[in-house]
């Protein structure tokens, strides 16, 4: 069960895993308050009325306060430095597995509690590898084996059911041609993202075929040999690094090759870093074993239900089966948008038809057509991915954004806080709209603009403070 050649590659997966718990954190803290928090769009303590404790256990359970939000937050950054120096693992076993539980514990708060806004699949992609940390050992122990093939089984899972959800999900997966509509309707192009749009349909369909190579071909060299293990390893990490470049998926791709240091070994890392390993580890304590194989079969039965839900006709994407996260079943862009929608808010201070109205800019997502796209990931704008999920269909599904329009009404400096420069920063304004554009990469690499847009509809009439207000 332990194998000292997994240490350097143990050393560089607990530094990795620690620096994105360190940004998972530094979004919680920077945007907690004005989503989940007391006055938030989904405030916790609302949302504790209508879930027991079994359906989403949290710390928030003792104190959902705007207070309890940033210790909560300030603790985990902590707690992800204590790990990202090293020094959790400097203190021995019990200093590291109680580091890495904590850390797994506080955000596991976050998470259950957080709604719509922390929804995703790379957040509960980092609570299953987060748990599986805990039980890696300190660097003056031995690694388990078994922990390094239960992150593989985590990496296989991620990569085959991203593969097999577009196989079975959108038509322009099996025809090739998703890469003609992607670059342009992902949640946050980039500015690269651009240029890709515009390189020649042979080209995307080439990017297809590798893709479903990379996803439904490659993660079963997960568990071979060492040889061939490397070689799905590095064109594991290629591939993430090629999305990593071609748009914002906040810290997925990051994670993803976190979890693939687990297919090299000291060997490998060797030819690259030249640290001595130490030859003087100590054995697994006979408890840590036996803790490891309850683990492991823990993750087996866990397990069965994301098997079945990874061998089904109607898979599901991104979904967990049990509310600690332990194991999860995952899977991107099953279908593509062929067309990109934006939901525009516009203010104005005055009445009439004759009125002018201000577009207010969120930090990332499209708004002016002549500002650059944004290159933020693995740092994650949560409101901006909403409002991308709120352009697909009517504000009827998306209730949050009434809220969001009341608070712009009141100038609410939290929410602020989360968007571009305010429009109307002396006094807010009288009323609120938005409006629905449709959106296009433009053609021209002479035009200063990096988008064109026509208006589609109205998405909210005119609202005001008082209409809002009657309608509570």
């Amino acid at each position: 069960m332990e194998n000292p050649q997994y240490w350097l590659t143990r050393l560089i997966f607990q530094k990795a895993l620690a620096g994105t718990y360190l940004i998972a954190f530094a979004i919680a803290f920077n945007q907690a308050r004005p989503l989940i928090g007391e006055n938030g769009l989904h405030p916790i303590r609302v949302f504790l009325n209508y879930v027991r404790f079994w359906d989403a256990p949290s710390l928030f359970w003792i104190n959902s306060s705007d207070q309890a939000l940033f210790f909560l937050s300030a603790l985990g950054l902590a707690l992800a430095s204590f790990a990202l120096t090293g020094l959790s693992e400097n203190f021995g076993l019990w200093v590291s597995m109680l580091t890495w539980a904590s850390l797994w514990l506080v955000y596991l708060s976050f998470v259950n509690v957080g709604q719509v806004f922390w929804g995703f699949g790379w957040e509960t992609l980092l609570l299953e590898t987060g748990f599986l940390a805990i039980f890696f050992g300190s660097r003056d122990i031995a690694p388990p084996t078994l922990v390094v093939w239960l992150l593989r089984w985590v990496l296989f899972r991620i990569m085959f059911g991203a593969g097999m959800i577009k196989l079975r999900g959108d038509s322009c997966w099996r025809d090739l041609t998703c890469m003609v509509y992607h670059y342009e309707t992902q949640p946050l192009p980039n500015p690269v993202s651009w240029y890709l749009h515009r390189l020649p349909v042979w080209f995307h369909k080439m990017e297809v075929l590798f893709t479903h190579f990379v996803e439904i071909i490659v993660p079963f060299g997960y568990f071979w040999p060492q040889k061939l293990r490397w070689f799905a390893g590095i064109l594991t990490i290629f591939f993430q690094f090629s999305l990593i470049v071609s748009g914002n998926l906040s810290w997925l791709n990051y994670i993803t090759i976190v979890l693939a240091i687990s297919c090299f070994d000291d060997a490998f890392f060797q030819k690259f870093i030249p640290v001595s390993i130490p030859t003087d580890l100590e054995r697994m304590a006979w408890f840590h074993n036996g803790v490891i194989g309850l683990l492991t079969l823990l993750i087996a039965y866990l397990s069965i239900k994301p098997v079945r839900n990874l061998l089904s006709q109607n898979q599901m994407m991104n979904t967990s089966f049990d509310p600690l996260h332990l194991v999860n079943t995952y899977g991107a862009f099953g279908s593509i948008t062929r067309t990109r929608y934006e939901v525009i808010l516009e203010g104005t201070s005055e009445i009439g038809p004759d009125a002018k109205w201000l577009e207010y800019e969120f930090k990332g997502k499209p708004g002016d057509v002549n500002r650059r796209p944004c290159v933020v990931s693995p740092y994650h704008y949560k409101l901006d991915w909403q409002m991308w999920f709120a352009a697909m269909s009517s504000y009827y599904d998306h209730p949050w954004i009434l809220g969001l329009v009341q608070k712009l009404l009141k100038n609410d400096p939290d929410i602020l806080s989360l968007m571009g420069p305010n429009p109307f920063p002396e006094k807010a304004p009288l009323y609120i709209r938005a409006e629905l554009y449709e959106y296009h990469f433009t053609k021209n690499s002479d035009n200063k603009a990096w988008w064109e847009r026509k208006r589609v509809a109205a998405y909210l009439p005119p609202l005001s403070l008082d209409q809002l207000k009657s309608e509570e």
